[in-house]
């Protein structure tokens, strides 16, 4: 008989009873979205990280036209908004490091530009979701009028330690959801200021060669798509471009200005005032992205009421330029301090030059005017010839002999000397006046010839136009865009001295010389109805006069010149320089120069090449 198991009315099997139980865990299951399964788009993958490659590029490219500091914060905004970013803001280390200049702690970051969306003209603000103006005439994004992404503090202190300082010394750029950047941003826009509900934010570090110089932050709304980790190679490779470039332009804006200053400090100040002549002079740059050069100019006075007018152009725009231009500028001012001739004068700066170096080249033209004679003598090394412009109105270009640039060495210079006649005046000028890339040299002298012969015309035959106006005029001879180099200009006015005001002896030296020079003195002051200055002209005369006949073994020179001012000149042949010094009680001697120095209203030595002249002036009105 077969024993059968107990049979359980009512009750499921197993395998349903369980089923059962798993049913409502399973119902739940459904009822959560499940995430979708990953489909894979290479072909999409592929064109996304290509267009970030091609903006990469355009970007740094923008970037890099950059020359200045602000034309390559420009580039990055430009560059970025509103293709990679809603909104822009640059921050800047004030002031910014140049070189190998030591950091400062704490360091300040100035708020240097923002960028945003412009609104359109068609949908003002307050309309509510307005579209916004791309420029690359893409799909018009909306944004709320109502926030303000650039809400942001204009200075922001950077101290050792804090959030701020640990993420610019990171170098990476992070999110702004990160908790480094919620940290820092706080303190980067104002401790009243964050970033706006929704928006996407990254924080880039600005580092140049050697440290951290800035911070740039890009936003995003929350309409668009949120930055992407591949978006952070993006921020840090325009941050390098940018970091770089900035360096690059604050070391060539110091190198600038360096050499601009060097060279305006070597160009003289203000020009001297000699007797018989007037002066005028313009010094323009080529452009403000090669400003430096080796165009100099120069007047310096002589012994004898002399002036000697000195142009010169060195080869080449550096600071090099600038620097060989200030020490052939020295050089010339001690040469002439020498009284030697003007081709003498050339010679030794053809020397220095080579000293230099084998490549330092240069063109010069120096003169030598004496409003006495009325006559002028000029040496010319490479540069281009002067013009005289007379006072009838004729211009003429003077015939000089070019000669060799200095610097070339074994050649000999000549100097040419021509009339002067009285109001008359001379140009001096470098080749950037007259020769550019539309023009030869040869041409441009022409017209050059041509337009001061125009503005002497206007004022007519009898007067000779200002000077001041005539250097004005003169640059107006360049076109637009006709500027290719440095441009000295030196203009002269010849008044000369009438052959009436001038008063000319030879004494022996003897010890009755300065006796005959008193009466000598006295006679042309009452023939000039100058007796109010012969007291004080006497008693200086005799001082200087009785220096000169102790050390002369020649006749002693004595010469008055009649101008705004009355001037003394005695000159002997001995080189020694006299030295004004302090006399002791019980000295017989050494206040004659004492005297000149209080009585006078200027006075000097000049040494020169046969000797040495002592002068001093008196003024004729008090």
């Amino acid at each position: 008989m077969t024993e059968h198991p107990p049979s359980h009315e009512g009750r499921q099997p197993l395998v349903a009873r369980s089923q059962e139980r798993t049913r409502p865990r399973q119902e739940a299951a459904a009822a959560v979205p499940q995430p979708a399964a990953p489909v894979l788009d290479p072909a999409g993958t592929a064109r996304r990280e290509g267009d970030r490659l091609r903006f990469v590029g355009a970007a740094t490219r923008r970037i890099a036209r950059g020359i200045d500091l602000d034309e390559i914060v420009l580039g990055l905004c430009r560059a970025t908004v509103p293709t990679f970013s809603d909104a822009i803001l640059v921050y800047l280390r004030d002031p910014l490091p140049v070189g190998d200049e030591r950091p400062v702690e704490p360091f300040v970051l100035r708020l240097r530009r923002t960028d945003r969306l412009r609104l359109t003209d068609e949908y003002p603000e307050g309309a509510g979701a307005i579209p916004l103006q791309i420029a690359d005439g893409g799909p018009l994004p909306v944004l709320d009028p109502q926030s303000d992404v650039m809400a942001a503090a204009e200075l922001c202190e950077v101290h050792a330690g804090g959030a701020l300082s640990e993420v610019l010394r990171g170098v990476r750029p992070v999110f702004g959801d990160s908790a480094a950047a919620r940290a820092a941003l706080p303190e980067l826009l104002g401790a009243d200021r964050t970033v706006p509900t929704g928006h996407r934010a990254i924080l880039a570090p600005l580092r140049g060669r050697r440290r951290v110089i800035g911070a740039a932050v890009f936003l995003r709304r929350p309409d668009r798509a949120a930055f992407e980790p591949n978006d952070l190679l993006v921020a840090a490779q325009l941050a390098t471009h940018t970091a770089l470039g900035i360096d690059k332009a604050v070391l060539y804006g110091r190198e600038a200005y360096i050499a601009d200053e060097l060279q305006r400090t070597m160009l003289p100040e203000n020009l001297p005032q000699p007797t018989g002549v007037r002066l005028a002079s313009r010094y323009l740059p080529a452009a403000e992205t090669a400003r430096v050069g080796g165009d100099w100019y120069d007047a310096i006075p002589l012994p004898g009421s002399r002036v000697a007018l000195v142009v010169g152009d060195v080869m080449g725009h550096s600071m090099t330029s600038a620097a060989i231009m200030g020490q052939l500028r020295t050089t010339a001012q001690t040469l002439a301090g020498l009284d030697l001739p003007p081709q003498e004068v050339l010679h030794h700066l053809d020397e220095q030059a080579q000293r230099l170096g084998t490549d330092r080249m240069a063109t010069c033209l120096y003169a030598v005017y004496d409003p006495v004679s009325h006559r002028i003598t000029i040496a010319n090394a490479g540069h281009p010839p002067p013009i005289l412009l007379h006072l009838g109105g004729r211009a003429e270009v003077l015939r000089v002999p070019p000669g060799a640039p200095i610097g070339v060495g074994g050649v000999d210079f000549e100097a040419v000397e021509l009339d002067a006649p009285a109001g008359a005046t001379l140009l001096l000028y470098t080749d950037g006046l007259v020769e550019s890339r539309l023009r030869d040299v040869w041409t441009g002298i022409e017209q050059l010839r041509e337009r001061l012969a125009a503005t002497a015309q206007l004022t007519g035959p009898d007067h000779a136009p200002p000077l001041e106006a005539l250097c004005d005029d003169v640059l107006d001879v360049l076109g637009p865009g006709d500027r290719d180099d440095d441009i000295a200009l030196l203009a002269a006015r010849f008044d000369g001295i009438a052959p009436s005001d001038v008063a000319y002896w030879f004494l022996d030296p003897e010890d009755a010389a300065p006796g005959r020079a008193r009466r000598l003195a006295r006679r042309a002051l009452a023939r000039w109805d100058l007796e109010e200055l012969s007291d004080s002209v006497e008693l200086l005369i005799s001082e200087v006069v009785t220096n000169a006949v102790r050390y002369a073994e020649r006749p002693v020179t004595l010469r008055l010149l009649r101008t705004d001012v009355l001037r003394v000149e005695v000159g002997d042949d001995s080189p020694q320089l006299p030295r004004q010094r302090r006399a002791r009680d019980t000295d017989e001697g050494g206040r004659g120069l004492f005297l000149v120095n209080r009585l006078a209203r200027r006075w000097g030595a000049t040494r020169l090449s046969t000797g040495k002249v002592v002068w001093f002036e008196l003024a004729t009105r008090t």
